[in-house]
């Protein structure tokens, strides 16, 4: 089966964020990639170097051809579909393709398999129960009695609090593995953050991370946290003081330190290979949430819901289903204000395909290309992007997306606390929310999954001043 290939417009000042490492933040250029001259240069295949010139698909894939495909997406371009990428300049390219083959050779590596599932064994607490949510499925019940069945899977149960420590521990050992030994990372409800520096200390590494000023006010918790863990947390004053400024200081200091700092991106964005090694580093989430459902009832989950903002827990609960026809994936994403008050962050509803962080996916940008300052009660999901995967799958109609203002996230955050005993992230409570459209719409003892991607603790400052309780 052949496919054709062409170019698209992405505007200019869309693509990605580059480094100059003299400068005191991020600065954004567009960069032509000169491939075979680099590839000559560096003595590395040509297949292991993707540029900003790279053509893409020109017409959307089947499902069927996807479904055909799903085992070898990324390509060999880091591309899903027209999606991906490496929107980088030239001399991060090496490194890049070195990270990819040391990931890959890693994979199959017994020793580091034996270590890695030891870690999320013993340190991390996995795997995470699937709970029956019993009395939020019952709240669900229409009225002749008939219902879905909810259950939870409970990643808010991990050490640290939430999914991201998965990941974590992964590259943490990959980054000893490469001889590296400073950590960098960032940070927006903070989760991120507070996982990679009990994993830094846990494997005696040096930890950075960086969070916007407005996320180190909301999140002062998780600052607190981090910086008991050994971690230097750095606050970045510039752009919207979020997420992703954060994202961009991060960036800046590992291209600035390539060869003693190893970046862990906190979701599923970024260069090739970044949004595969993190995707494959969740994806015990999905893998045991199969496991878990054939011997609770027999046969796969009819519905997984998850929260997105760039989109991590979601991928490792999705990616283990894509090829299952009769399991829907939903993703739901942060409405914050409402989509038409253009005060959100909800970019896969929203947003246009662009390149940020050198990934092009859809994000939230102007008619010039600039990006939009996203929005949303959660600082988790305040992002202007998504990560390219969960663009492809939009795309070929495979996973839905749909989004949750800031309003109903927070009766959902009552809802299970009140119900379930079970406090939520923000974040979580916009998937949770969805259950209000989703449940009456499903035939009874449906299956449904949802992701817990977090623990609500960290949110009672923000929650308590808009509840006023």
């Amino acid at each position: 089966m052949s496919i054709s290939f062409t170019s698209i417009k992405t505007p200019k000042t869309s693509i990605s964020s580059f480094v100059k490492c003299n400068s005191n933040r991020l600065t954004q250029q567009t960069i032509t990639m000169k491939h075979h001259t680099l590839a000559r240069q560096l003595t590395v295949p040509p297949t292991l170097v993707a540029t900003a010139t790279t053509t893409i698909p020109e017409t959307v894939p089947s499902l069927d051809q996807f479904k055909k495909y799903s085992q070898l997406l990324p390509d060999k371009n880091g591309r899903f579909g027209r999606f991906g990428g490496k929107y980088v300049p030239e001399t991060l390219m090496y490194g890049l393709g070195q990270l990819e083959i040391a990931f890959k050779a890693l994979s199959a590596d017994a020793e580091f398999q034996k270590e890695l599932d030891e870690l999320l064994r013993e340190y991390v607490g996995r795997e995470t129960p699937l709970y029956f949510a019993e009395r939020l499925t019952e709240h669900y019940k229409r009225a002749d009695g008939t219902g879905p069945h909810i259950y939870l899977k409970r990643e808010d149960l991990n050490h640290t609090g939430s999914h991201k420590i998965n990941n974590v521990v992964g590259q943490a050992l990959l980054a000893k593995r490469l001889g590296r030994k400073r950590i960098i990372a960032e940070t927006g409800a903070g989760q991120h953050g507070v996982a990679t520096a009990a994993v830094c200390a846990r494997l005696g590494l040096e930890c950075v991370i960086y969070m916007g000023a407005h996320d180190v006010e909301r999140q002062e918790l998780n600052v607190s946290r981090m910086r008991l863990l050994g971690a230097e947390v750095r606050p970045v004053h510039f752009g919207a003081n979020t997420l992703k400024d954060a994202t961009s200081e991060a960036i800046r200091d590992s291209v600035c330190n390539l060869e003693t700092a190893h970046y862990i991106p906190g979701s599923v964005v970024g260069p090739h290979p970044y949004p595969m090694i993190v995707r494959e580093f969740q994806s015990v989430i999905g893998k045991e949430v199969r496991k878990q459902a054939v011997e609770k009832w027999g046969r796969a989950p009819d519905v997984l819901v998850a929260c997105v903002g760039s989109g991590s827990n979601a991928m490792g609960l999705f990616s283990e289903f894509v090829d299952d026809e009769g399991v829907r994936l939903i993703g739901v994403e942060a409405a914050g204000r409402g989509l038409q008050s253009g005060q959100h962050a909800a970019a896969l509803t929203k947003g246009d395909v662009g390149v940020i962080h050198g990934t092009m996916s859809y994000l939230l940008q102007d008619d010039d290309g600039q990006i939009i300052t996203p929005y949303s009660i959660s600082a988790g999901l305040d992002y202007p992007g998504v990560g390219p995967e969960h663009s492809y799958l939009k795309d070929i109609g495979r996973a839905e997306y749909y989004s949750v203002t800031d309003e109903k996230a927070l009766d959902a955050f009552q809802r299970l606390s009140l119900l379930e005993g079970i406090i939520p992230a923000l974040e979580t409570s916009h998937a949770l929310a969805y259950l209000e459209t989703l449940c009456p719409s499903l035939p009874h003892e449906a299956k449904v999954v949802l992701n817990c991607s977090g623990r609500g603790d960290k949110d009672l400052q923000i929650v308590s001043e808009h509840l006023k309780f």
